[in-house]
């Protein structure tokens, strides 16, 4: 596939928001429910409490959600580098659906810092305009 340069940057961008999901999902899991409240709600003052376990297992499933995220937008990634177009639009559902939920409704909610966050959404963001740019231009010169 033609546009090599933006499929590699992309694909680059995919490895560096899916490898962030992975870390933050296994530290939410691993840490108690306060930990990933606050992990998770960063930018506002939350406090420390003894959550419902029922509510320490949505903040597992939670970061369940963001390992297997991350996994599939790596794995991906691997192969938008080699220019698969069934690659390209996979990472952009799960990792861009994934980012559009944080974005809707923690972002503009108020509820976190720029970083990492933020940063991480207009990764994924800047990662499907690459990805989705050589693929209908290198569609536009079929």
């Amino acid at each position: 596939m033609k546009n090599s340069v933006l499929l590699k940057s992309s694909a680059v961008l995919w490895i560096i928001w899916g490898v962030v999901h992975v870390f933050f999902g296994v530290m939410i899991i691993q840490g108690d429910t306060n930990f990933g409240i606050q992990a998770i709600g960063n930018g506002v003052e939350l406090p420390k409490i003894n959550y419902p376990d029922a509510l320490g297992a949505i903040m597992n499933q939670h970061g369940w959600n963001l390992v297997w995220f991350g996994v599939v937008t790596t794995v991906g990634a691997t192969f938008i580098w080699q220019g698969n177009d069934t690659a390209i639009w996979i990472n952009a559902m799960v990792g861009g659906l994934a980012d559009l939920g944080y974005f809707m409704f923690l972002d503009l909610g108020g509820y976190v810092k720029f970083v990492p966050g933020t940063v991480m959404t207009i990764i994924a963001l800047v990662a499907i305009l690459l990805s989705f740019t050589a693929y209908f231009k290198n569609k536009s010169n079929s």
